[in-house]
């Protein structure tokens, strides 16, 4: 329905996540100026998430989905009827008006599919989300901007992606597939959703006065040691190069240095590297079949790279 929002949180084994902030988040939808819900994905959590929700949030809806990372939120974005909706993590704060904010990115500009917050770690530093997009030696990557911490407010910003906190046009979302299932258990998911909505013809917005702050990794960080977060980071930066490279001098330049990591990788003896490629070949035929079903592209590669941070 247009002007009402949706607040989605992610939540796995997180009990005690949501009972720091969680608050912060049902405080900022009870002070909107426009029709706002918040309900929390459980991930087949096996502590008392459920629970506790039930007894001490009774106002916020649970739905309970297979642990699938942020793939659930594809399902759960299908299933509610707002046009704008908030994605999260259940590791983040929200400060005052964000919800009026990032809704209000929607109303100013027809082609927003993505808006995303000025973000804080708990303990001060930065994080984003103003980010550019890179190609460099043959993978595509985002920088943080670190313009975004002191931006003006009246500054109207694009963005290559939006971390932890994402606002999005549930209509764009939906015609976009979501989160690739492909890419879990995680990392890239939400670069590739925001690298093919930029090809769509769509954009994606950095709202500064949108105030965020994220714990970050409170949950991926636990499940998973350096070693396998290298590895997941080496496969999915392939698939998504395997999925999303299409102009010549691109796939040329990323399989020049993909030779070139493999030969020194095996020089050195990094196993997380060559674990990664194992993964990552082991589904190049899925890669290869998003590939062939991608959306039509009004925007070349080479231009997006121009105009969120340059090759």
């Amino acid at each position: 329905m247009a002007g009402r929002v949706h607040i989605l949180v992610l939540n796995y084994n997180g009990r005690a996540l949501l009972e720091e902030c969680l608050p912060s988040v049902i405080a900022s939808a009870r002070s909107a100026t426009r029709p706002c819900r918040v309900s929390v994905i459980d991930n087949d959590s096996s502590d008392d998430s459920v629970a506790w929700l039930v007894r001490s949030r009774p106002e916020v809806g649970v739905m309970r989905m297979a642990n699938r990372g942020l793939v659930s939120f594809n399902e759960a974005v299908r299933l509610v009827n707002e046009s704008v909706v908030l994605l999260l993590n259940n590791d983040v704060k929200f400060g005052a008006g964000c919800v009026d904010h990032l809704a209000r990115a929607f109303e100013r500009h027809a082609d927003c599919f993505i808006a995303g917050p000025l973000c804080w770690t708990f303990d001060g530093r930065y994080e984003g989300t103003l980010s550019d997009l890179c190609f460099r030696r043959g993978l595509v990557h985002t920088r943080l901007n670190q313009e975004g911490s002191e931006v003006a407010a009246d500054a109207a910003k694009c963005t290559a992606s939006a971390g932890a906190v994402l606002a999005v046009s549930r209509e764009k979302f939906l015609a976009l597939g979501g989160f690739d299932a492909m890419f879990l258990p995680g990392r890239y998911e939400d670069l590739d959703l925001s690298f093919r909505g930029w090809l769509a013809g769509w954009k994606a917005y950095f709202v500064p006065e949108a105030i965020a702050f994220h714990k970050g990794s409170a949950t991926f960080g636990a499940c998973f040691g350096g070693e396998e977060v290298n590895a997941l980071d080496v496969r999915n930066a392939l698939l998504f190069a395997w999925k999303n490279l299409r102009e010549p001098r691109n796939v040329g330049l990323h399989l020049t240095f993909l030779m070139l990591r493999v030969l020194h990788a095996v020089a050195t003896g990094q196993r997380d590297f060559l674990a990664g490629l194992i993964d990552a070949v082991r589904r190049l035929p899925e890669a290869l079949q998003r590939r062939a079903a991608a959306t039509p592209r009004l925007r070349s590669e080479r231009e997006l790279f121009r105009m969120l941070g340059g090759e």
